[in-house]
């Protein structure tokens, strides 16, 4: 399955816009089609997933120069999006590293800074005896539960991007779902409106030989 995309705002207002220019409900199909794109692995694949959705509106010819515009248009927002992502990366790996950095410039400085402390020291009880149990006490650092905070906060970030991807699966399904039941009803009501004509016209036909043969 292809991984879902997130930020689909641009290529979804395109979509909405081109389905209701084709007369096309697109608060059904518009979620739909996006699924369809998000979850087929290949071009082929979402043509095929586009053609038996928009077969019941189109005429074979129109129907695949939208499937192919739809997909023309998909893969040029995947494409603008991976290149944000990116230059994003790129962004927070030159942050990353500049604190990184300066980490090691201020543990460095630390380092000169214990040395010459330890230096004092040693003079200080050299030459008077005096030994600084407080500065020790000081210099010892607390237990720290860092790493059990970090798990922690581990877990939490990949228990919400699970429910997150959960959420969208299901929206993506629901939207499935809705749409399908739309085209059903969708092509009874043109089969009811196809009957209703052919009806009528029979009724014509009759009264008018009705009428004939009373002349």
């Amino acid at each position: 399955m292809a991984a879902p995309v997130t930020d689909a705002g641009e290529f979804e207002s395109w979509l909405n816009d081109r389905l209701e220019s084709l007369e096309v409900d697109r608060e059904v199909y518009g979620a739909y089609i996006l699924g369809v794109l998000q979850e087929e692995e290949n071009d082929e694949e979402k043509e095929d997933a586009l053609q038996g959705i928009l077969s019941a509106f189109l005429d074979e010819d129109t129907m695949e120069d939208v499937c192919k515009q739809i997909i023309k248009q998909w893969t040029a927002h995947r494409s603008r999006l991976t290149a944000k992502r990116d230059a994003d990366d790129a962004e927070v790996q030159a942050i990353a590293s500049m604190i990184e950095k300066q980490a090691q410039i201020v543990v460095k400085q630390k380092e000169v800074s214990e040395e010459s402390k330890k230096r004092k020291e040693a003079l200080l009880a050299q030459y008077a005896n005096v030994t600084d149990e407080e500065d020790e006490d000081e210099e010892e650092e607390p237990p720290s539960d860092t790493n059990f905070q970090g798990n922690d906060k581990s877990l939490f970030k990949n228990t919400n991007v699970e429910e997150v991807l959960n959420r969208q699966k299901q929206k993506r399904d629901q939207a499935r779902e809705d749409a399908q039941k739309k085209k059903e009803m969708d092509k009874m009501q043109r089969e009811k409106d196809k009957l209703a004509k052919q009806d009528r016209k029979e009724k014509e036909k009759k009264r008018t030989q009705k009428g004939e043969r009373k002349r």
